[in-house]
């Protein structure tokens, strides 16, 4: 008997770690469909045609809070760069990220078409 609760055990802990990856890329898509929905072209930079893709480094709590932002590449523009870490002051809460506490680095693209 015990012997068939440890290969349950077992069998339950490849599952879990097998299905982690997966809601880890199902969070970050939604993550990257909740800010791309946020973030905007600021005015000014696009009269003065600047484009670029800024990172950011974004830490969540467990319960889908943005403790904070920190910019890790710049897009070269500073309106852009500080559009980047202003959107996630707009959005609030993020989805509560599968493995609890997460960061995660964003880029976030502006360019005129």
């Amino acid at each position: 008997m015990k012997n068939i609760v440890l290969k349950a055990a077992a069998v339950a802990s490849v599952l879990a770690m097998t299905a982690v990856p997966a809601l880890a890329d199902d969070w970050l898509n939604t993550v990257k469909r909740t800010v791309a929905s946020k973030q905007t072209y600021p005015r000014t930079a696009q009269m003065r045609g600047e484009e670029g893709t800024a990172k950011v480094k974004v830490y969540v709590s467990a319960s889908g809070k943005v403790e904070r932002t920190e910019l890790v590449a710049t897009s070269g523009s500073n309106t852009l760069d500080r559009e980047a870490e202003a959107v996630f002051a707009r959005m609030g809460n993020l989805p509560a990220p599968p493995a609890g506490t997460s960061s995660v680095v964003l880029p976030l693209t502006w360019k005129l078409l």
